[in-house]
């Protein structure tokens, strides 16, 4: 693809960004990288703010609402999510060999196929199974009180966040990460003054509690949608939609997308579904409600810390390494990985640190700062400390392997480091009725360790290298 003619942009679009196979290395990656990170970290200050709002206004049990209503909600979503993986594996590699056109067209039928799904399916069936889901993960009576409101209005209003999320990735595999992060910044600053208002209740407005910051949420998703569809139009971006484009679906992109979305989407529910598991275990413990409120604190949105930022890593590299395999450059592709994971090393040894140094301050911040929950949540960022070396190893290389096609790869190694080693063990030492939180906790750790070091023999064996991409560049848009 790299050396036949491609189409031109259309005036008023964007070009691609040559220096991601052309320019030096360390800062393609970085260019990728640094705008997506800080983008979600400050996503993550959401979650962070509402965890602290309702927490401190309605209390322990609303704080371990949102953190397992959100895994909930994420288990379900995996799934229409997937696609958006397909699409940055054939939008990196259109980009790579500057085809305009097939990224375009990719982007708008992932667009339509996006769509349909949550509003024809996810919708629906996650409103009317939310109840069914709470009580399936063992979560206490007071909780599922709160979290079932919070959780249907995610379910109903998922088509912004989904679309946001679907253009991240369009933009980030095109190498135009600016706009994200912009746009991202902007919902976040909604969200953040809609959940103020609505968790806490301000002027006219009534406190809403933990339904509050449900409904903030989906107002700053859908809004931010409206946006980045006027941008898709306007012929702004990289990546452009015109009203000639038909809502015919285009089979063979669709099929792609699916080829390799959807591996990505079985690992993801393999992965959610084993944090399920995971949760269930907490709700055995003697003191399951201040233990799932740790959990949603400390691995759930402190933790975040670090694994936003590696996420951030791994769609740089994905974006890094899928283009310059397009372009016809296999060697930067593999470069890239281990660039991405020294960056994310030096970050996870910062923010590990500080979960060792100022467990008291970080957990206050959650009205955790004392008693049980206290014990429970500094114990958690201690064995979390030493996870997020090997996560962010793991998720860089993950990175690596999806963007270049390869996402079987990973769904092999999420299913046994995810799923087998963690609910292997957690299940062990249940059985043997000695089952405690910090056998959770370790379960954590080992799981990521094994992650980490299967993610990097999968990648070293170079696989990769060999995967061909199969769509027409005759279909019609």
């Amino acid at each position: 693809m790299a050396g036949e003619s491609q189409p031109l942009p259309k005036p008023g679009q964007k070009k691609f960004d040559r220096r991601i196979i052309d320019g030096p290395l360390p800062q393609a990656v970085w260019m990728l990288a640094w705008p997506t990170m800080l983008q979600n970290i400050i996503g993550g200050l959401q979650g962070v703010i509402d965890h602290a709002l309702v927490g401190h206004y309605v209390g322990l049990n609303a704080n371990a609402a949102i953190g397992v209503s959100l895994q909930l909600f994420i288990l379900v979503i995996v799934f229409v999510a997937s696609v958006f993986s397909g699409m940055g594996v054939l939008v990196a590699r259109f980009a790579g060999a500057g085809d305009v056109e097939a990224v375009n067209r990719t982007v708008y039928q992932a667009f339509l196929t996006a769509v349909f799904m949550a509003v024809g399916v996810l919708a629906p069936i996650g409103y009317f199974a939310a109840p069914w889901l709470l009580t399936m993960i063992n979560a206490a009576p007071g909780v599922q009180e709160e979290a079932l409101p919070f959780l249907r209005t995610m379910f109903v209003s998922s088509i912004g966040m989904l679309t946001f999320f679907m253009m991240s990735g369009a933009l980030r595999a095109a190498g135009d990460v600016k706009t994200t992060l912009r746009m991202g910044v902007a919902m976040t600053i909604m969200n953040i003054v809609f959940n103020i208002v609505l968790i806490t209740g301000w002027g006219p407005f009534p406190a809403l509690g933990t339904f509050g910051a449900g409904l903030g949420t989906a107002a700053a998703g859908l809004i931010t949608a409206f946006g980045f569809v006027w941008l898709l139009f306007s012929g702004r971006l990289v990546v452009r939609f015109t009203r000639t484009m038909s809502f015919k679906p285009d089979w063979p992109i669709i099929r792609e997308l699916f080829r390799f979305g959807l591996p990505t989407g079985i690992q993801g529910i393999a992965m959610n579904l084993a944090g399920l598991l995971m949760l269930r275990f907490i709700g055995s413990l003697q003191y399951s409600a201040e233990a799932q409120a740790a959990y949603a604190v400390g691995y759930t949105e402190l933790f975040s810390l670090i694994t936003w930022t590696s996420v951030g890593l791994m769609g740089a590299t994905a974006a890094v390494a899928g283009q310059n395999l397009g372009a016809g450059h296999p060697d930067r592709a593999a470069q890239s990985v281990a660039v991405a994971g020294r960056i994310g090393l030096a970050v996870a040894a910062v923010v590990g640190l500080s979960f060792v140094l100022f467990p008291r301050v970080l957990l206050g911040a959650f009205a955790l700062g004392d008693g049980v929950g206290y014990e429970i949540g500094s114990q958690l960022l201690r064995y979390l400390a030493i996870s997020g070396f090997f996560v962010t190893v793991a998720l860089c290389y993950t990175g690596g392997l999806q963007g270049t096609g390869d996402t079987k790869g990973p769904l092999y190694i999420s299913i046994v480091s995810q799923v087998i080693v963690p609910v292997g063990w957690c299940s062990i030492r249940s059985a043997t009725g000695t089952l405690t939180a910090a056998d959770i906790w370790l379960a954590i750790v080992l799981g990521h360790a094994t992650r980490a070091m299967l993610s990097v023999l999968r990648f070293r064996q170079g696989k990769w290298r060999n995967i061909r991409v199969a769509v027409p560049k005759s279909a019609t848009p």
